[in-house]
C-alpha cells in the first residue's frame, strides 16, 4: 500500500504528537514519583512505565512511517 503525501504529513504530525506528549506524561511521573508527598504504590509506576515506553515507540513508528511516505515522491 503506498501512502500519499497528505497521509504521511498526518503520520509525522501523529507521531510527533505522541512522542511529545508522553515525553510530558514521564516526566509528570519522575516528578510524582520523587515527591515525598505522594504515596502511590509501585504497580502505578509500572503501569504507567509500559504505557509510555509502548505509546512512544507507537509514536516512533508512525513518524517514521510518514516521514517514509513523505519521502517517497
Amino acid at each position: 500500500m503506498k501512502l500519499e503525501k497528505r497521509d504521511g504529513a498526518l503520520l509525522l504530525v501523529i507521531g510527533v504528537w505522541n512522542i511529545v506528549i508522553w515525553s510530558n506524561f514521564a516526566k509528570n511521573l519522575r516528578k510524582t514519583a520523587l515527591d515525598p508527598d505522594q504515596h502511590r504504590p509501585r504497580p502505578y509506576y509500572i503501569a504507567h512505565a509500559v504505557l509510555i515506553v509502548v505509546n512512544s515507540i507507537i509514536g516512533g513508528v508512525l513518524a517514521a512511517l510518514g516521514l517514509k511516505a513523505l519521502r517517497s515522491r
